[in-house]
């Protein structure tokens, strides 16, 4: 539909055959047509809108019904919420406002307007459109005769075409040509011929532009003019004159250049040719009756004398009045367009607060019910997690419980060792020493006999002294340390896989102190075991686990793999049980890792510091 829409705009904007009138009458019955269809599509409306209006705006003279067009696509693409469109849908606003001269509202739009794009992803189409913002600002203050902030707005135009994409050559010589302009009506003349001669040493402008050409050579011309230098004059109006007359005879540009060379032939005494072309200048806005015959009328009223002057001098005045009258009424016309459109939204909004009503109430029911049941599923849920809560808790308690008595059981271990230890060797040992110093002073006996024997139970003494002194070193020194941890490891996994019908192998390294570890550490270990089983038992089918213990940098290495099912990790990380694994390596500032793969298995590995 959208389509066949676009087909036949373009189709009765080239046909110039058809009269205005019927291309009115054709463009809004195709529009109802769209609006009134089974399609409701709000962008392809408001795209059908901004078209229109740019069609009107450029080819059918109709500025307040490119106004409207303008104002409905605007309304449609902000409730949207895209602000590009939006942005350009004020832009064509904003240009309407300034030809009818609402320069306080087109101010306005065009602020709107550049703060909507300010909004929006940069782009080359964003950067453009900004640019042209800024140029239609630039003329809104050249009309108020607020130099300086022309100048400034013409400024940051060219700068933005200046950084755009593409061939952008003609859009930068429009905005060197208002700069100059604005430079020109500020009277620094010197800087508007500038740009002027950076525009005019293309070339190539005469053959491609020919029409802008003439333009820009005129305002060249005038500038020079305006500036008392009058060595290349009336030869540059003629220059443009020509050629604005090749290209469209009797053309609106021709109008302005006839009346500069009214404006310097008057001001050289030529009263005649000064009539000449300012009459011919009147002849040509007669057809357009806009401010070129108003200025028209005044140049006459300043060339001719006497009661011909006194006449354009009335006619001035009349039509200034009239002129000033139309614009008044525009501008209500378009305060017009937007309260009525206002008034249909309301209505509008009316329709929809009442369906949505009839919505709410059919709603309502549903609602309630299904927020009455979330409240007593939540109510069992936090029940049941109470329920396990409490139970972490208990078993806790139960291990720590279990590593105290682990604790107090090998510290009675070691004060036994060590009472065993010191009575050997201060009791014991001291009385075979005792022994020995006797034997050795019985030895004055220079028997061969007695030598011999006593000799022989000096040697068997020595050799138990040696024995028991190795015993009590040995009774002294510390068993293997934390040997009581994996001994509850190993009391857990026998249980927990005769249970879940497993078969498990436990490697451990001797080299781990588990005495040094803390008891928090040791127990964030067992949970994540008692975790992983859990998971093995409920998830993997597996038959066999293997759990290893190594020591790498002061950093406990603990891997847990099964030859179960396996499972997609990334679809799994936010289940409860592997939240709290992560949770409970985050608490010891440890890492896990865990790697899956479907009939294979899955294995874990927990890095742990020690400290």
């Amino acid at each position: 539909m959208k389509y066949i829409l676009y087909s036949l705009i373009v189709f009765f904007y080239v046909n110039s055959a058809c009269a205005q009138k019927n291309k009115q009458y054709l463009i809004d019955s195709i529009l109802d047509t769209y609006i009134n269809s089974k399609i409701k599509d709000s962008l392809l409306i408001a795209n059908a809108h901004y078209k229109i209006g740019e069609l009107y705006r450029y080819s059918f003279s109709g500025g307040d019904s490119a106004y409207y067009h303008y104002y409905k696509a605007e309304k449609i693409f902000k409730n949207l919420n895209n602000d590009y469109k939006t942005a350009l849908a004020l832009y064509g606003i904003a240009v309407i406002q300034k030809d009818e001269k609402d320069f306080t509202g087109s101010e306005i739009t065009s602020i709107e307007a550049i703060s909507l794009l300010d909004k929006v992803r940069t782009t080359n189409n964003s950067k453009k459109y900004k640019s042209f913002l800024f140029n239609n600002l630039g003329l809104v203050f050249d009309q108020l005769e607020q130099y300086e902030e022309s100048i400034s707005y013409h400024i940051k135009a060219l700068n933005i075409k200046n950084n755009l994409k593409g061939n952008n050559e003609s859009t930068i010589d429009n905005s060197k040509n208002n700069l100059a302009l604005a430079y020109k009506n500020k009277g620094e003349y010197k800087l508007a011929i500038e740009y002027y001669n950076q525009i005019l040493e293309n070339k190539n402008l005469i053959n491609e532009r020919p029409d802008f050409y003439a333009l820009v050579l005129n305002n060249y011309a005038h500038t020079l003019y305006l500036s008392k230098n009058n060595e290349e004059l009336p030869k540059l109006y003629f220059k443009a004159l020509k050629i604005t007359d090749s290209v469209n005879p009797g053309g609106y540009n021709s109008i302005i250049i006839n009346q500069h060379l009214a404006e310097y032939y008057d001001d050289k005494k030529n009263k005649d040719s000064a009539k000449y072309y300012a009459y011919k200048a009147k002849g040509i806005s007669q057809k357009y009756y806009n401010d070129d015959l108003l200025k028209s009328l005044l140049l006459l009223s300043e060339i001719e004398d006497g009661d011909v002057a006194a006449m354009y001098s009335k006619e001035y005045i009349k039509l200034n009045d009239s002129l000033q009258k139309n614009e008044r009424a525009i501008r209500n016309k378009f305060a017009r367009i937007r309260f009525e459109t206002q008034q249909i939204e309301k209505e509008n909004v009316r329709i929809a607060k009442e369906r949505m009503w009839l919505l709410i109430i059919s709603v309502v029911l549903i609602i309630s019910t299904f927020l009455l049941y979330m409240v007593i599923t939540q109510r069992n849920k936090n029940k049941e997690l109470k329920f396990i809560q409490k139970q972490q808790e208990t078993n806790e308690e139960i291990y720590n419980l279990m590593l105290s008595q682990n604790e107090n059981i090998e510290e009675a271990r070691t004060l036994e060792k060590k009472r065993i230890s010191e009575e050997l060797h201060d009791g014991v040992l001291g009385r075979l020493f005792g022994t020995r110093l006797s034997l050795d002073s019985l030895n004055l006996n220079n028997s061969e006999e007695a030598i011999k024997i006593r000799g022989q139970y000096i040697d068997e003494l020595k050799t138990i002294e040696q024995d028991i002194r190795k015993v009590s070193h040995e009774l002294n020194t510390d068993f293997i340390s934390g040997s009581g941890f994996i001994d509850i490891i190993k009391t857990f996994l026998e249980t927990q896989t005769t249970a879940y019908k497993l078969s498990y192998k436990l490697e451990h390294d001797d080299t781990i102190h588990w005495d040094e570890v803390p008891n928090k550490n040791k127990i964030h270990i067992y949970r994540i075991i008692q975790e992983s089983l859990h998971n093995i038992n409920k998830h993997a089918n597996a038959t066999e686990v293997n759990i290893s213990f190594k020591l790498k940098n002061n950093v406990i290495c603990l891997i847990m793999s099964d030859n179960g099912s396996g499972f997609d990790v990334n679809k799994a990380k936010s289940g409860i049980g592997l939240k709290n694994m992560n949770s409970r390596i985050d608490d010891i500032n440890g890492s896990i890792n865990i790697i899956s793969d479907k009939n294979v298995g899955t294995t874990v590995t927990i890095h742990a510091p020690i400290t």
